[in-house]
């Protein structure tokens, strides 16, 4: 069964985005006049929490306060979230977060090989939105056939519902798509859902526990920009990594019992 889908998470995969989501967080809470901030070590480990509205309730559990002051804080969440995205937004629209190495290359090949495009992310459709045009210009959200965030579905990463809803849109079997991620949150959903995943990690995740993914690299690689020992240490066709290669490898997978779970099930959102 070929290869006819590719399914992209957006931060830290489509580009490193963490630095600028962990400055606007600090600016919204700066913004409410909150006295936190994050910095870069601890941005890391709140990172294991996915989604925005999830991390700042993850901080706050952390926080002694009053009954009164956590109801209050709890219930600001949504709108400090906003003031957030707003900030992230403007710093995308500038061009501040270009698309990590080798991902414009990617995706250009897989369109031109008449392979769809689909994100699955945790991020709000508004982030996606920013990103897709900064880069790509208007025509950036009409290259993706299957959009899907976070707050489609009831379970954010590590569950699967986001892939699963992706697959049930794009109208495919898991063993007919391949994911991109790079955190270990996003591994467990893609695998969880069936799919064969490649990894490439960024400072905010290469400590992370891979295990279980298909192809580990520290990004997709160009031309200019290649892979160091490649081909012939992970890859086999180039120095960086080629639709031709991934379509190749994931087509020739062994059939696993996950694949026999959820063969026929990709429309069933979990």
């Amino acid at each position: 069964m070929s290869i006819e889908a590719f399914i992209f998470d957006v931060d830290g995969t489509l580009a490193d985005t963490e630095e600028a989501h962990r400055v606007a967080f600090n600016n919204a809470f700066e913004r409410y006049r909150l006295g936190w901030r994050w910095t870069p070590e601890a941005y890391r480990e709140l990172l294991h929490t996915t989604g925005g509205k999830e991390r700042i309730a993850a901080y706050l559990a952390t926080k002694t306060l009053s009954t009164s002051d956590r109801r209050r804080l709890t219930e600001l969440i949504p709108a400090i979230h906003a003031e957030k995205t707003r900030f992230y937004s403007s710093f995308v629209a500038d061009g501040a977060i270009p698309l990590r190495p080798g991902v414009r290359r990617l995706i250009e090949e897989a369109l031109a090989a008449g392979c769809r495009l689909a994100i699955a992310s945790t991020t709000t459709a508004a982030n996606v939105d920013a990103l897709l045009r900064s880069n790509f210009g208007e025509q950036g959200l009409a290259m993706f056939s299957v959009i899907a965030c976070g707050d489609q579905v009831r379970a954010k990463k590590p569950a699967p519902d986001i892939y699963r809803l992706a697959l049930q849109h794009l109208g495919l079997q898991p063993e007919q798509a391949v994911a991109f991620e790079d955190s270990r949150n996003g591994l467990r959903a893609a695998t969880e859902a069936g799919l064969w995943t490649v990894i490439t990690p960024t400072f905010w995740t290469e400590d992370h526990d891979f295990d279980g993914a298909a192809l580990v690299l520290p990004h997709l690689g160009e031309p200019g920009q290649p892979l160091d020992g490649e081909p012939g240490g992970k890859l086999h066709d180039a120095a960086w990594l080629t639709f031709d290669e991934v379509a190749r490898r994931a087509d020739q997978r062994p059939r696993s019992g996950i694949d026999a779970v959820y063969a026929g099930t990709a429309g069933v959102h979990g």
